[in-house]
């Protein structure tokens, strides 16, 4: 393993999952292969040994970024949409499933050959076990290729996002130096099915990664009744939404809500605000009012506090794929392709359960 100084060393997170996809790697196609952070970041999965990478992109000139950066190309599959061989299979795919909508496309194969698009259907079909995309992107258009071509899960009302943050050098950062932040990327404003929603299947995926019974925090100004905004009675409904759905699905996982950020993270504050909360351990997962609270709180916690995120996982589909900001480091788009990877394992479990 080289010692490349744009890679720091693994975190807690990180080597867990590099030991997990080691045994079981998977395929990730990164849908804006012609960027040379995505090529470093195929080179390094590929050294190790956590993933085969597929880049979607022109061949010459991703194998000329990776010639100018020294880099091997070996074991890394390059697509080009309109010259691969699957063009044909995947626009008659999409006109199956328009003509099933009642829906008419002038044209399948411009559709499909966009890389965003073909992507989603690689993941879709089997081709690739997940997806990374948007470090050339707006947000908008991975979000619509994923929602477009991936198939939803039927119990999540509305796609939404998560972030998955590391930090063990900051005080009160979760029990594992680890939070989930969801949703800071999708839904502007959810409602109260939207938020129970978002906080179960975020739980579900603190409990994958964590390996242990989550605790999540519906989070408000407000702290169980402290304040009468509509806001705070949106965040206390919600939370005795998702703590029936829990009870009724017999899911492991505990919730409180609404409260005030320091209560669901310093033991300190919330021994002094909320009673009985003496025993309780520190939240692992936050869920935010909306998007503005959640986007501007993982900007600072981020930049500030020197926290390390992953994502944004899109929340709600069937095969796992994932959104960066195209500020993303190299850093960023590993340990997110990794995400995707043992999610990609997690949801091959689960169908193989089903059969």
């Amino acid at each position: 393993m080289s010692a490349d100084p744009i890679f720091p060393k693994a975190n807690p997170l990180t080597e867990k999952l590099f030991q997990t996809l080691r045994l079981h790697p998977k395929r990730i196609v990164f849908t804006e292969g012609e960027d040379v952070r995505v090529v470093r970041v195929a080179a390094r999965m590929v050294e190790l040994e956590i993933g085969v990478p597929i880049l979607i992109g022109d061949r010459n000139r991703i194998r000329q970024m990776a010639k100018d950066e020294n880099l091997p190309m070996t074991f890394i599959s390059v697509v080009d949409p309109a010259k691969s061989s699957d063009l044909g299979l995947f626009c008659e795919r999409l006109k199956k499933v328009a003509r099933y909508a009642g829906k008419h496309i002038a044209d399948p194969c411009e559709v499909v050959s966009r890389p965003h698009n073909f992507a989603a259907m690689m993941v879709q079909y089997g081709h690739a076990d997940g997806m990374v995309s948007g470090n050339q992107a707006m947000p908008a258009t991975v979000l619509r290729a994923a929602k477009t071509m991936i198939k939803p899960i039927k119990e999540v009302p509305q796609l939404f996002g998560a972030k998955i943050l590391v930090a063990p050098h900051l005080k009160n950062f979760g029990r594992d130096g680890m939070l989930f932040l969801a949703d800071s990327g999708v839904i502007p404003e959810p409602d109260i099915r939207q938020l129970a929603s978002i906080a179960i299947e975020t739980g579900k995926l603190a409990k994958h990664f964590l390996g242990r019974r989550p605790r999540i925090a519906m989070l408000s100004h407000s702290t169980h009744g402290s304040s009468s905004t509509e806001s705070a009675k949106k965040m206390a409904a919600a939370t005795e939404l998702a703590r029936q759905q829990i009870h009724d699905l017999f899911l492991d996982m505990d919730i409180d809500g609404e409260i005030q950020a320091d209560v669901a993270v310093d033991n300190t504050a919330a021994e002094i605000k909320v009673q009985d909360r003496r025993a309780q351990e520190p939240s692992d997962v936050l869920v935010f009012p909306n998007i503005d609270a959640a986007n501007i709180s993982l900007k600072l916690v981020q930049h500030l506090g020197g926290a390390q995120n992953y994502g944004l996982l899109i929340m709600g589909l069937t095969r796992p794929a994932a959104q960066v900001p195209r500020t993303t480091t190299e850093e960023t788009l590993l340990g997110t392709a990794a995400i995707v990877g043992a999610e990609a394992i997690k949801a091959h479990e689960f169908q193989l359960a089903k059969k």
